[in-house]
């Protein structure tokens, strides 16, 4: 019957029919290895149908401006109170250090975001920092895409300068941001954030300021931190909330939309002891990890049709394992990684170009570099099989 069950599933997502969540928490709760391919490769045609079988990547680097934070999430081993040791806030100087060792690189991407820092303020207000910030690195590089700020960052300073978001998204696009990261999503469950994120954004202000986001013209990713204590049906309620928000952007016209999802695995061998003992591993499980990503395809794919690994959090190997899992990009080279490194990850906090290109081609699959939007780039060493 469950196999049954299983099949009809599957072969509703292959007509292109939407799966509801409750099929989605059916396909999670599958540990048989007959039920297991059959839902991996699912995922995988889909895949193949939705973004075709190049595997992409962008050469990026992540600036971590400060680990100075007022909130105390429970799983969060990257954040410091001012003055105490390992606390840092990087000057304007250190961030076009930074970004001019990326563009030297070859990066066409910086990925922005730090901790919500109570002294990041110029003359009172939070905002124009924000705004500096953007302009350090697009006054002197405007090739650059700036993908940052959080929603909850967004947040933070739309609350702290009493303004609102869309005021703040618009100022932040005007100095230079080009998209955002959707992050602090966790888990849009209000359930588990009390426990994992008490001070963090809830689910209705995380929905409505990337939704804000897209009306004005911003493209924004999506993201899930996975594998910690949320179940299989609030990680369908997840994905549910994503789907919905693009099927929102799709249907009123909004200019910009969701362009990626990544799945986040849990890493918790140097977060905080209550939930490290809650949890009970320290690393993430790739099987489960594989597991959620396919489902994930079959369910977000006819909407959101870029999926990425984190190879910081599953290893480079298990990165490559989930391009096989429905994934069709492997992200990017990072060069430096603070907030997963922190938490003690294993994957590495910076790839060079030739590794993630002989791990795409280890699958026989022709890689691609892009942009942040997924444009496709000039690719020095394009595989011969397109």
């Amino acid at each position: 019957m469950i196999t049954q069950t299983v099949d009809a599933i599957l072969n509703r997502a292959l007509t292109g029919e939407d799966i509801s969540p409750e099929e989605g928490v059916v396909l999670l709760h599958q540990t048989e290895p007959t039920l297991l391919a059959a839902i991996q490769e699912t995922a995988d045609q889909l895949r193949h149908r939705q973004a075709g079988d190049v595997v992409t990547y962008v050469i990026n680097r992540n600036i971590n401006f400060s680990n100075i934070c007022e909130q105390h999430c429970s799983f969060c081993a990257f954040r410091r109170d001012a003055g105490e040791d390992g606390a840092y806030w990087l000057d304007w100087g250190q961030i076009q250090e930074k970004t001019t060792d990326a563009v030297r690189r070859g990066a066409t991407e910086i990925c922005m975001q730090g901790g919500l820092n109570p002294e990041a303020k110029i003359n009172g207000a939070f905002l124009p920092y924000y705004q500096r910030l953007v302009r350090t690195i697009k006054d002197e590089f405007g090739q650059l895409h700036l993908h940052a700020f959080s929603p909850q960052e967004v947040q933070f300073i739309a609350e702290n300068d009493g303004i609102s978001y869309a005021t703040v998204i618009a100022a932040l696009q005007e100095a230079g941001v080009g998209s955002m990261p959707g992050t602090a999503a966790e888990v849009l469950d209000d359930q588990v954030r009390r426990i994992l994120c008490p001070e963090k954004t809830n689910t209705v202000t995380w929905l409505e300021i990337v939704g804000t986001a897209h009306r004005l013209g911003m493209p924004t990713t999506s993201t899930m931190l996975s594998g910690h204590i949320e179940t299989p049906e609030q990680q369908m309620g997840h994905l549910e909330k994503l789907r919905s928000l693009q099927k929102t952007a799709r249907d009123r016209g909004y200019p910009s939309f969701i362009t990626e999802f990544i799945l986040l695995p849990f890493v918790g061998q140097e977060a905080p002891k209550p939930l490290r003992r809650r949890v009970g591993r320290d690393q993430p499980v790739l099987k489960d990890a594989l597991l959620l990503t396919a489902v994930a395809r079959i369910f977000l794919g006819n909407w959101i049709p870029n999926h990425q690994p984190s190879w910081v959090k599953l290893g480079l190997a298990g990165a490559t394992e989930a391009l096989r899992w429905g994934c069709n990009d492997i992200g990017g080279t990072l060069m430096e990684e603070h907030i997963t490194s922190m938490a003690g990850a294993q994957g590495g906090t910076c790839m060079e170009v030739e590794t993630l290109q002989e791990a795409i081609s280890s699958l026989g699959r022709p890689y691609q570099q892009r942009d942040t939007l997924y444009r496709h780039l000039p690719t020095p060493r394009l595989a011969g099989m397109l």
